[in-house]
């Protein structure tokens, strides 16, 4: 028996013109739509208004940072003025260097 070339057509095969109305022709679904994209609209406009503050504040706090930064930085030039071999009053201990094998333990 011969396998057929063309399979068979059933009920869902059949072409209508069903869902093919415009969005026009319903207006009630275009004014629905209008509505739904202006209530975006808004709520985007309250996302962006909430994130720039965000935004507005992390810029505050950097700049309270430099001030800080700066301040702590004058202060300890001030303090290391006279001793001007050490860098930024950062020393370093002889015999302090770790080891590059990492910690070791003998029991």
């Amino acid at each position: 028996m011969a396998i057929p070339k063309r399979s068979m057509r059933g009920l869902q095969d059949i072409n209508t013109f069903s869902g093919r109305v415009d969005q026009v022709s319903k207006p009630y679904k275009a004014y629905m739509r209008i509505a739904s994209i202006e209530m975006e609209k808004v709520r985007r406009g309250q996302e962006r208004e909430s994130a720039m503050h965000r935004v507005k504040n992390i810029d505050e706090r950097f700049n309270e940072i430099e001030a800080e930064k700066t301040a702590l930085l004058q202060a300890l030039g001030e303090r290391n003025e006279g001793n001007s071999t050490r860098a930024q009053g950062i020393d370093e201990k002889p015999g302090t260097r770790r080891n590059p094998e990492g910690f070791k333990i003998r029991y």
